[in-house]
Formats: structure tokens, sequence, C-alpha cells
């Protein structure tokens, strides 16, 4: 049996009193966090200040694909009692086991480089502090958010992430409320379509970066943590997932499309918005000072809660498929190395975090196709196996997730278009 990050349940045989079923919300909340982390921001905001209005459905459109997603990875954890990563890993022979892990970690650490950037870039707007010590002081302040999971367990981890979440939300989405928003426009944006190939890429982007291969990994752990095994309670539980999942990434696609409506109502036209720090300050001209600090604060907390997930993520990889554990706090140590080196090459910033999210891109596959074949297998499953509906479903929102991951790498590296 694969033994869980840090495993906070009490014994299956042991009795516990029935709670509301809010109290059993968290670990959706917990993955949503990868639905707003910077590079979402950078694509949303470039999005809207190009395009206005014309690139809302596609986040709606996203939100719904998330939603099916990460209840199949938490169902995956909650029914087997095992992370995704260790289903997997009970399934490949040693060579491909290695390998398998090899591509998984290789996702896990371009997560967390994308995290650890957006936290320096958030730090430089904010405080002036050099990229290379905004990416340290991240890694540090990470390491204190993980021992909370490690020291004080799940729930208290849960919290303080759900804490940061609210950060954001109220960082991210505080400037609508002072911009004139076209909301005609907006049920405009709502119907598909196209303006060009740049806008195509912007929606592969948009589209590509919301189902992210460490939010599947890490969601199945999250849930297995969080409640343990539990057949008997499993209904009553899965119902509660089924709101915990609903409500977070109804949150995560509000805020999605708060930055893309207050880019297209402030920044539309506005010259330098390709980058985060240039959408920053187009915001500080726009709306005031108070604002600009507002969304720094909300991409501080973005980087922060991201890049603490992420190490998570990535132990539950490790664990899964090497059956190696590694505490949290030092493996964020290990990890931050490559994203220090970077920002001490000297590499813009956003050009590399553009970059990671391409290589991440590559990893979706590895994740989504696996999870809906072990949904969907009555050994694993029993009665809770995915239904004829349901599975055709899953394959077609993961035909549609990996055409365009690959329309963005060709988009991207390729020059198509």
């Amino acid at each position: 049996m694969e033994p869980a990050v840090t495993p906070t349940v009490e014994r299956a045989g042991s009795p516990k009193p029935v709670r509301p079923l809010a109290w059993l919300w968290g670990p959706a909340f917990v993955a949503a966090i990868a639905y707003v982390d910077p590079g979402n921001v950078a694509a949303n905001l470039t999005a809207g200040a190009r395009f206005g209005y014309l690139l809302v459905w596609v986040l709606v459109a996203a939100n719904v694909m998330a939603m099916l997603v990460q209840y199949l990875s938490a169902k995956s954890g909650l029914v087997t009692g095992r992370s995704l990563p260790g289903l997997l890993g009970d399934r490949l022979p040693r060579g491909r086991r290695i390998a398998y892990w090899a591509q998984a970690e290789a996702v896990a650490l371009a997560t967390d480089l994308a995290e650890v950037l957006g936290g320096a870039i958030a730090l430089k707007i904010l405080f002036g502090i050099p990229l290379v010590w905004g990416g340290l002081i991240v890694g540090v302040v990470s390491m204190l958010i993980l021992a909370v999971q490690t020291r004080s367990g799940q729930r208290p981890f849960e919290l303080t992430v759900m804490g940061l979440l609210l950060v954001i939300t109220i960082g991210f989405t505080a400037g609508l409320f002072v911009s004139d928003v076209s909301w005609p426009e907006t049920a405009n944006g709502l119907v598909p379509r196209f303006d060009g190939s740049e806008s195509v890429l912007l929606a592969a982007s948009m589209l590509g970066a919301t189902v992210m291969p460490h939010a599947i990994y890490v969601h199945s752990a999250l849930a297995r943590d969080r409640h343990g095994h539990r057949p008997d309670e499993l209904p009553r539980i899965l119902q509660a997932t089924r709101w915990d999942v609903g409500l977070s990434m109804l949150v995560a696609g509000a805020v999605n499309i708060a930055m893309l409506l207050l880019a297209a109502a402030s920044l539309q036209g506005v010259a330098g918005t390709d980058s985060i720090e240039g959408a920053h300050a187009a915001i500080t001209d726009a709306l005031g000072p108070a604002f600009g600090v507002l969304f720094g604060i909300g991409l501080l907390a973005s980087g922060l809660a991201s890049t603490s997930v992420g190490c998570y993520a990535g132990a539950t990889i490790m664990n899964g498929l090497l059956r190696i554990t590694v505490p949290l706090v030092v493996r964020r140590a290990v990890t931050l190395v490559p994203a220090l080196a970077i920002l001490a090459a000297g590499v813009n910033p956003t050009t590399a975090l553009v970059l990671s999210q391409v290589f991440l891109s590559l990893g979706i596959p590895f994740a989504l196709i696996p999870l809906v074949r072990i949904t969907s297998d009555r050994t694993l499953m029993g009665r809770h196996v995915n239904g004829r509906p349901l599975q055709v479903t899953a394959w077609v929102v993961i035909a549609l997730v990996i055409a365009l991951n690959l329309a963005l790498v060709g988009l991207t590296v390729l020059g198509w278009g």
C-alpha cells in the first residue's frame, strides 16, 4: 500500500462524528490554485488587452473541462485509496515506471519554475526586490507553508492555501469593480469564434494552461490524504467532493474571467501588456496605485500558493512512481535551485514563464489518458466506475485538451499560422 504524503485521517474502524458536508470541502480548493497561477494571469491579461471580450468563451469552456477532470482525479483517490501516480506505478514495469516518473518530474519542475518566477515578479513590482532575491524569498516562504502541512496536518494546510486563494481573488478582481465593463460585449464573447492566428494562439494558451498535469496528479492524493479510504462512507464523501470541485472551480473560473474583463475594459490597445510587469504598470496608470498594489499582492499570493501546491504534487509523483518519500521542505529546497539559476542567468522572466507553460502542455496526455482509463475500470472503481455517457464526455474533453495543447506547441515553437 502506497503511503500518503502525510496521512491525517483516522483509522477506518475508529468512530468519528458526522460533520456537515462543508467540513469535507478543501482538497479541490487547494488543487484550484493551479488555475490561478502566474501563467494564467499572463494569458488572461494578454487576451483581454489584445482582443477585448472575444475569448470569454474560452475561459467558460476551460472551467467546465476542469470541473470534470478534477472530479475524476479526486474520485480515483477516494475510491481506490491510492494516488494516481501510485496506481500507475503498480501497473508499469520498472523501466517504464522510471521513464514515466522522469516526464512527470520534469512537469513538476516546470510548474515550480513558473510559480517561483511569478512570485519573484510580484516582489519586484511591490518592493523593487531583484528577481533572484525575490525567488529565494518565495522559496523560503513556501517552505513555511509546507511546514504547516508537515507539522499540523492536512486541514491546516488546506486552510492556509484557501486563505491565499481568498487574497488572490481579492487582488485580481478588485479592479473589475471600478472598470467600465461592457456586459453586452461580455455576453457576445460567449459565442465561440476567433480573429486571426494570434487569437488562436492565445485561446490555446488559456485552454491548454487550464488543465495542468500536476493538478491532476495532486488532487487524487489531496482527496485521499484528507478523507482516507472509507468505502462505507464513499457516497457521502463523493457528494461532498462534487460540491468541493464545483465551488472551487467556480471561484477559479470567476477570477480568470475577471482578469480578462479587467484587461478588456481598461487595458485594450495599451502597449506593453504582453508581460506581467507591463500589465501591472498599465493597471496602475488606468485605475490608480491602490489597484496596482492589490494586483501585485494577488500575484504574490498566487506564486506562493501555487509553488507550495506544485511541490506537494512533485512529492506525490515521486512517492507513487518511485516509492520514495522525501520531506516536503527538503524537496522544496532542492527544486528551488533551477528557478534561481534561471533568474540569476538573466533570462527574461515572462519569456521563461511562457516557455514553461508550453513545456507543461507536453505532459497533459500522460496525466489525462490514464486518469480516464483508471476511473473507467470496473475492477478498480466497482460501482463508482464512470458510466458510458461520462466516459464519452471525458474522452471528448481529452481530445479537445490534447488538440489545443498541440496547437499551442505548434503555434509557439514551430510558428504555425
